[in-house]
């Protein structure tokens, strides 16, 4: 149906109905799982301003704490959420205070 139309339409506009058609990229997840003693998402890249929440799906208790001291989770217990919001760009290191060997990274980039 659209055919003709794209032959003939600017580049620009194949572009822009190519991004409405197929959708823009995926965001990075705002919700990062933890289970089986693991962050989910290890590594997330976000914008300046995101809010990220992390779930406990373990059967055990664990936090969320930020190397920096800039953020703290009470102990979570299974199904426990605690969210931060990231309001300045940087790279934020983190780990679970009970078992120290569970890692994660939220790396915020200016928009």
């Amino acid at each position: 149906m659209f055919q003709h139309l794209i032959r003939r339409a600017p580049v620009a506009v194949v572009a822009a109905l190519a991004a409405v058609t197929l959708g823009a990229a995926a965001p990075a997840p705002s919700v990062i799982t933890i289970g089986n003693f693991t962050f989910g998402a290890p590594v997330v890249t976000v914008p300046v301003g995101t809010t990220i929440t992390w779930v406990n799906g373990d059967d055990v208790p664990h936090t969320v704490v930020a190397n920096d001291k800039s953020f703290r989770s009470k102990v979570l217990d299974t199904d426990d959420r605690f969210s931060f919001t990231f309001t300045r760009p940087g790279t934020f290191d983190y780990f679970c205070s009970i078992h120290p060997h569970m890692t994660g990274k939220v790396v915020v980039k200016a928009s």
